[in-house]
């Protein structure tokens, strides 16, 4: 390369965006993922003494996949080739087949395929690919925010380790943002900028673990700031609310307003009236509440409140919660909202939420006591000698599954924690219950 085609990379180098020029370089500059890629963790391991095997990282966007994959590029002494599943075709795979087979029997070099956006190849292009995975000619690094398991050839998916990739949490984009704000090469390190501690957080907390997005966000509030008289960026909470288009929460998450918000929230689901849980669940949304703390809360009231009462309630705050992180805001409105009259018109019952108290409370006041002999675990060699699982009756071996039998010791017998109510379902689990309870007492 001549010297202008030199300063040319150099100035694309620079005019990149933040996020490719702060994309980590090597393991000691990675932050985040410590589940997978922490020290001592496999896949550490593996990139260090360059003993990889055919991987998929699957997860959100932002969270490192494409990233690592270029450390390992870094690490490997193997020839590394890169291609994307929305571009490449049969065609591609097989030039990069033919470069292996050359590397191979050239100089005895392994080839390392990355596959960006794997999900994206159809089954034509993943069988053009598996027979070269298979004898090794060719290790795969494929990565994809799609479930591998519903996306990729079960025959590559067998030869290959998956590792799933979670959204970063909040403190590892403060630290990334930080180490960004010092650098003064890739960085935003040679501007004075001065960021409120506060706008740091913002920004951080609603990337949703995606450090792209954060930097993204970083580099637009920095950039778009203008200096004062001293050449110095001041960069506070507006422009960083604005930066990651989120508007700030309008009460203090610490303050007497939000958790009284939250409080009736929930007590209006508990007083199954639909309006005003409605209501505060607005206020929620507008205030700038992260939604997934909103299903949280949703899913605890679903089973202190309604529980067995309407069990699919439970059901249906799970799967708001799961809707939601598929589809996000502002859509994610309507979900939440489809969950919460839900559950406010539900029949309600806290008898498992007292129940569970209950039994907590007397086991904390000094009453715990030993299994009963013939409720203990007889599976062990020598378990019958002890007389282990003695006498006990298999339900199932009986009329109607059930059989008069007492399973709690005998200190405790005729003791009840749970307490159904007459409501919805729960009515018919307190008649069965009632039918049983008797029976037991008697036998």
């Amino acid at each position: 390369m001549d010297l202008f085609g030199f300063q040319a990379q150099e100035e694309q180098k620079q005019n990149a965006p933040l996020a490719a020029r702060m994309r980590p370089q090597n393991l000691e500059e990675l932050i985040g993922q410590e589940a997978i890629i922490g020290q001592g963790k496999l896949l550490r391991r593996a990139i260090e003494t360059d003993k990889l095997t055919s991987l998929i990282f699957f997860g959100p966007p932002g969270t490192g996949k494409t990233t690592i994959a270029k450390i390992i590029a870094g690490h490997t002494k193997s020839m590394f080739r890169s291609i994307n599943a929305v571009t490449a075709g049969i065609a591609d795979i097989r030039k990069v087949v033919e470069e292996a087979k050359n590397a191979l029997s050239m100089y005895s070099q392994r080839t390392v395929l990355f596959v960006d956006e794997i999900h994206r190849f159809n089954k034509a292009q993943q069988d053009a690919l598996l027979p070269h995975v298979e004898e090794g000619l060719v290790i795969l690094i494929g990565a994809t925010t799609e479930n591998p398991f519903f996306e990729v050839n079960a025959a590559l998916l067998s030869r290959s380790q998956i590792f799933r990739l979670q959204s970063h949490h909040e403190e590892d984009l403060i630290r990334m943002a930080e180490r960004a704000l010092s650098l003064p090469q890739r960085g935003l390190g040679h501007l004075n900028v001065q960021m409120e501690q506060a706008a740091l957080q913002h920004i951080a907390r609603y990337a949703d673990g995606d450090a792209r997005r954060m930097y993204n966000a970083l580099e637009l509030a920095v950039l778009s700031t203008p200096p004062d008289a001293n050449g110095v960026i001041h960069v506070t909470l507006d422009e960083a609310a604005e930066s990651i288009q989120r508007r700030v929460v309008r009460y203090d998450k610490n303050a007497d307003a939000h958790y009284d918000t939250v409080s009736a929230f929930i007590k209006s689901i508990r007083g199954s009236d639909p309006d005003a849980a409605l209501y505060w669940l607005a206020k929620m949304i507008d205030a700038g509440e992260d939604p997934k703390f909103i299903a949280r809360r949703i899913i605890i009231s679903a089973s202190e409140d309604i529980g067995n009462a309407d069990p699919r309630a439970l059901q249906v705050a799970v799967s708001a919660m799961q809707a939601l992180e598929m589809i996000g805001m502002p859509e994610g409105r309507i979900i939440l909202a489809q969950a919460v009259t839900y559950l406010a018109t539900a029949p309600k019952s806290n008898a498992a939420y007292m129940g569970i108290n209950n039994a907590l409370q007397m086991i904390r006041d000094g009453s715990t006591v030993e299994v009963p002999p013939h409720l203990r675990d007889a599976h062990y060699k020598g378990a019958a000698k002890l007389g282990h699982g003695q006498g006990y009756l298999y339900p199932h071996d009986f009329p109607g599954n059930y059989v008069e039998q007492s399973y709690l010791p005998q200190e405790l017998l005729g003791q009840t924690f749970y307490a159904p109510t007459r409501n919805g379902y729960e009515q018919i689990i307190s008649d069965r219950l009632q039918y049983w309870r008797v029976k037991r007492n008697e036998g």
